[in-house]
């Protein structure tokens, strides 16, 4: 049976039957017949949803099957998810995978929040069904543990970004991990706590996990690296994730600073500093042009009423990617610098550094 499904995986996917379904490709004729066939796109029907929480803005957990040809997932990778709605083109978002790791067509699960104007992150969270079909990307980034793994790890993480941290201590400990791990997370309040029960399951279970889950608008204390040394002494020479909010993360960088120990993952950009921000800004497709505000090129587009495309709006997905044709960028991210020309950026997480033109 393995060999049949191989032997039409290999004539679905031949450029002679792509040159006879042209110029729609043979993926648009199988989705009609069934969504579930691909011969290379990836999509996948979600099979549940669990609520999470009931804040005003609420976390669900889908669960999805994708078509066989979905790769896999290595823990802490994200996958950017295509959604038509009526009257609107595809839209298209980046969310992290929140299972352990998954092989080759085999299920996994996004948790979600439903953000304010998030139009698909709240359909996926309040409106999306069982047996409703999404169109994926393979799964991305290089968030992720080594190989080999060391015996000691620290997960530090705020809000949403506990999902790909989560993935990987789901992970270590189906696959035996006898390593310690330090698991820190910041939730608002107890009921903005995601995967409350199993974190309680966890920190209860004699599995090498050290779970301490802090809520600063309940009484608890905002990160310092006080704190951090507290709970694990020997941070500083402990290999360290962490993903949140930008402002938690920047503090993390800062207890870091002078070790390459740390690796980050934001889920929202940094706010842009603004009082100093000189030159103009031009968007040469659309004629518009502004004065800079110090914003990303993103932000600024948008402000004059520009509708770029982009996906995660933190860096990593690459869909907002615009040709600068002159003028210097700094990478919100990273502080980098780039003054090339005819350069292909991220709108998203740059800021113009004085005159810039994009195509636009």
């Amino acid at each position: 049976m393995s060999s049949t499904r191989s032997i039409a995986r290999r004539v679905l996917r031949s450029s002679t039957l792509a040159a006879l379904t042209a110029p729609h490709g043979v993926d648009r004729y199988l989705e009609l017949v069934n969504p579930m066939w691909a011969a290379r796109e990836v999509r996948a029907r979600v099979v549940s949803i669990e609520r999470e929480t009931d804040t005003a803005n609420p976390v669900a957990t889908l669960t999805l099957q994708p078509t066989s040809t979905w790769e896999g997932h290595v823990a802490g990778q994200h996958v950017q998810v295509g959604l038509e709605l009526p009257g609107a083109r595809r839209l298209t978002r980046v969310f992290s995978i929140s299972s352990a790791a998954s092989a080759p067509g085999e299920e996994f699960t996004l948790t979600i929040r439903s953000n304010d104007g998030g139009t698909v992150s709240s359909y996926l969270v309040e409106q999306a069904r069982p047996g409703q079909v999404l169109h994926l990307s393979q799964a991305l980034g290089e968030f992720v543990l080594p190989d080999p793994l060391p015996d000691r790890l620290v997960f530090l993480s705020g809000g949403s970004g506990i999902t790909p941290v989560m993935a990987m201590t789901r992970t270590l400990l189906r696959d035996g991990y006898d390593g310690r791990i330090t698991f820190l997370h910041y939730a608002q309040t107890p009921a903005h706590q995601i995967y409350a029960d199993e974190l309680a399951a966890l920190a209860a279970a004699d599995n090498g996990v050290d779970v301490h889950l802090v809520h600063p608008d309940a009484g608890g204390d905002l990160f310092t690296t006080e704190a951090l040394a507290t709970l694990a002494p020997d941070y500083r020479d402990v290999d360290a994730w962490a993903c949140g909010p930008a402002g938690l993360v920047a503090l993390v960088e800062d207890a870091y600073a002078g070790t390459e120990r740390l690796r980050v993952e934001y889920f929202k950009t940094p706010t842009v500093a603004t009082g100093d921000a000189e030159g103009s800004v031009a968007f040469t497709r659309s004629g518009e042009q502004a004065a800079n505000s110090g914003a990303t090129l993103l932000e600024q587009a948008e402000a004059l009423g520009l509708t770029p495309e982009y996906g995660c709006r933190m860096g990593i997905c690459f869909s907002c990617t615009s040709r600068k044709t002159e003028g210097t960028v700094r990478n919100v991210l990273t502080g980098e610098e780039s003054a090339l020309p005819d350069e292909d950026i991220r709108v998203c997480v740059s800021a113009p550094v004085g005159d810039c033109s994009v195509e636009l």
